[in-house]
């Protein structure tokens, strides 16, 4: 049996390999893992695979050099979320093959119109899901979801809050600065569940802290879930079906303050969404604002109202003074009237007078005693 060195077959695999691809392209889609970037250099290492349910069929390295790393950043660009594992992708290969380091494939493009159907693809199969499987709770209309959390009603006065965040982050500053150091010297208590919110598991950390929210029986007005901002891949645990069902249904109102403006999870949609930890601090003591400007309004209302009244009760007072004095019998007198007395009482109706009745007679500054002598 005559050996041959390795480097000698492995030749012969090489010419095989370039007879039969040769500088030929190839468009495949697959999905990514093992992703490794360089930016200094704009390399990127990778394995594309290939799974059926869970389990992968098929798996090749990669490497997108500086002509694939070009679409990779456009990728980014565009999607505004890191190119990270997990993610489905079309992108044309070519085989290549070294005697040193093997098989593997070329990364020349990347169809990244596919990449962002595939995520919105997701996102609203999700969305769907959770439509559907609600028996009616979960609606939609033009795009706007409504949900049994967003439909509770918020307390006048919001003062104890729980804050689910993650500790020394730029979400948990941002949000604790603008509530509690706001320009009318509301006092707020904050109760803050700190788990990590970046992550594959991230939800799960999430979700968690929903349970010990419930499990306190402390009675919170509502609920902050607040982060700072990052690419559309950091947002991928407010995309979870799970999480998204809780915060839909929960029974204490939630504010999201989740990235930048214009980020919008499924999560953000379940809940009041307002887009930064800045915006939902800022929200809940416009909330106590209102009520308390509304309260001084309503006390002016009633000073206004009280002074009202009392201004016309002083003018009903001069009317009837007036009328009084336009009433007094000497007043009358002074008109040219004249009063008519019978045993000191006021004859108000002629037929009480007889004759012979000793009458007096008042007229101004006079009084006449007479004796009728007849009465016509």
């Amino acid at each position: 049996m005559q050996a041959i060195n390795l480097s000698q077959l492995l030749y012969k695999i090489d010419e095989t390999l370039q007879s039969q691809f040769g500088y030929q392209t190839f468009w495949i889609k697959a999905e990514i893992t093992d992703v490794k970037k360089y930016e200094s250099k704009r390399w990127c290492f990778l394995k594309l695979i290939e799974k059926k349910d869970t389990e992968i069929i098929a798996e090749m390295k990669a490497t997108a050099w500086s002509q694939g790393y070009v679409f990779i950043e456009q990728f980014e660009r565009l999607t505004q979320q890191h190119f990270a594992n997990g993610l489905q992708i079309i992108c044309k290969v070519k085989v290549k093959y070294s005697i040193k380091y093997g098989l593997s494939f070329d990364v020349l493009e990347i169809d990244n119109s596919f990449a962002l159907g595939q995520i919105e693809l997701q996102k609203q199969a999700t969305l769907k899901r959770l439509v559907d499987e609600s028996n009616g709770q979960i609606t939609e209309d033009e795009e706007q979801y409504f949900t049994p959390n967003k439909k509770l009603k918020l307390p006048v006065v919001i003062q104890k809050i729980a804050l689910i965040t993650a500790q020394n982050s730029d979400g948990q500053r941002d949000f604790n600065n603008e509530l509690l150091n706001n320009n009318y010297g509301y006092a707020f208590e904050v109760d803050e569940y700190l788990c990590q919110i970046q992550g594959d598991k991230a939800h799960e950390n999430i979700i968690l802290q929903f349970e010990k929210i419930i499990n306190s029986n402390v009675h919170y007005d509502c609920l902050a879930m607040v982060r700072g901002g990052g690419s559309e891949t950091d947002f991928k645990p407010f995309e979870q079906y799970e999480l998204a069902k809780l915060v839909a249904n929960f029974p204490i109102p939630i504010f999201t303050g989740i990235g930048h403006d214009r980020n919008t999870s499924i999560v953000d949609l379940m809940a009041r969404q307002l887009k930064t930890p800045t915006k939902v601090a800022a929200h809940i003591v416009d909330h106590n604002y209102m009520f308390e400007n509304n309260l001084l309004y309503q006390f002016n209302q009633i000073e206004q109202n009280i002074a009202l009244k009392i201004d016309r009760a002083k003018q009903n007072l001069v009317n009837l003074k007036r009328l009084l004095q336009s009433l007094d019998p000497e007043n009358v007198l002074k008109k040219g009237y004249a009063l008519v007395k019978l045993n000191n009482k006021i004859i108000s109706d002629v037929a009480q007078l007889q004759k012979g009745n000793e009458i007096e007679t008042y007229i101004k500054n006079t009084k006449i005693v007479s004796i009728i002598s007849d009465v016509e």
